[in-house]
């Protein structure tokens, strides 16, 4: 018999709070990370995005730690595994995993031209950085799959230990906003010049954001918050940038979620799908949500609170959607204003209360990567 794997902690660094209540607290009153910054060190003209503030991080950080090595993502992402480490009480022993995922972790570090900035870039050196602070024993896994990355963590997570490699994962997802990320999106034209709009007629791009969330998935039900009971990630090989018009990629991991969780997808009560507000994502994802039948389940999408995180958006937004489940609460997807999709889907226009029993998650990114995990409240 397979194992059954639940996510039993959980927890997440944004600018709207630096633990989940917090977070919650601002989603239900209606607050958005995304503001108007004018920082020519990270791009000429002003743009929107969703920032952490650098006094908060730090402050945060020293009263964990006096150590100054640490970047500032490292220090997110300590930040945002710290209490779920202390909370679990687990032995970091043979059989516990770690596993980080980003898609640019220090790109940072390359501003300064030297040897060792350039070593710092490297994804495997970020991931030691932070399984050592905590004292891991187990050789980190690095998940770095563009968008996709954060909730692909979680269905390698289950499957390792469903294999029984492991007993525990301990997973953190985290990106930054960076010079090379938005001027990275601004040579796509794909910024949007004011808080971003998924599934909206008016939509005119993405605002990015950075956030670190991580979450505990174990075979332990004693203190779990939710069950993960299908997952499937199918890549579209469509274009490096542009994702299949047809959603076959996304059509197919949930489909393929779906089997796994031996459900039917009408049982399914939600949907925090990737809504990038981009032309082509938002398009994509209805057309493939259509063509499942699924187009009349509620879905959100959390980028207008967080902007798109990227690497941590999967993970970030499974996190506030765990939460939605327990306290049966669908939250609106921020911005959304009139459909702008060919395809017409169920957008939640406003906070909600409805008994949530399954949902699903997905994520999907460039180079035509989708990932889609189903969950279950936990009985």
């Amino acid at each position: 018999m397979t194992k059954e794997i639940y996510i039993t902690q959980t927890n997440c660094i944004t600018p709207l709070g630096f633990d989940v209540q917090s977070n919650i607290d601002a989603i239900l009153r209606g607050e958005s990370g995304i503001q108007l910054h004018e920082n020519t060190s990270l791009m000429p003209a002003p743009f929107y995005a969703a920032i952490i503030s650098e006094e908060k991080i730090d402050n945060a950080f020293a009263k964990i730690s006096t150590a100054t090595k640490y970047s500032r993502l490292e220090k997110m992402m300590i930040l945002a595994l710290e209490p779920i480490i202390k909370k679990a009480e687990i032995d970091l022993d043979s059989k516990v995993a770690f596993i980080l995922s980003t898609t640019k972790g220090n790109v940072t570090a390359l501003q300064n031209d030297s040897e060792e900035s350039f070593k710092t870039a490297h994804l495997d050196v970020l991931a030691k950085n932070v399984a050592d602070f905590f004292g891991f024993k187990t050789q980190p896994i690095v998940v770095s799959n563009a968008c996709v990355s954060g909730i692909l963590a979680v269905s390698i997570a289950k499957r390792i230990i469903q294999s029984e490699l492991y007993d525990h994962a301990f997973v953190i997802a985290g990106d930054e906003v960076s010079e090379f990320v938005l001027s990275g999106f601004n040579a796509f034209q794909a910024m949007s010049d004011s808080p971003c709009k998924p599934y909206s007629k008016n939509r005119t791009g993405v605002s990015l954001g950075e956030a670190t969330a991580a979450v505990l998935v174990s075979a332990n039900p004693a203190t779990a918050k939710i069950k993960v009971i299908g997952d499937s990630s199918i890549n579209d090989a469509n274009h490096i940038s542009g994702p299949s018009r047809t959603g076959e990629g996304l059509f197919r991991s949930i489909q393929n979620a779906l089997k796994e969780a031996q459900i039917d997808g009408q049982k399914l009560d939600y949907i925090s799908a990737h809504g990038t507000a981009t032309p082509f994502n938002d398009e994509m994802e209805a057309i493939a949500l259509s063509r499942l039948g699924l187009q009349n389940i509620p879905v959100n999408s959390l980028k207008g609170f967080y902007g798109h995180t990227l690497g941590a958006s999967g993970l970030l937004e499974t996190v506030i959607a765990i939460e939605s489940a327990n306290k049966n609460i669908l939250f609106e997807s921020k911005g959304f204003d009139e459909i702008g999709v060919s395809e017409s889907i169920n957008v939640i226009q406003k906070n909600e209360e409805v008994f949530i029993e399954y949902f699903l998650k997905t994520a999907s990114g460039f180079g035509g990567c989708n990932t889609a995990v189903v969950f279950e409240k936990v009985k």
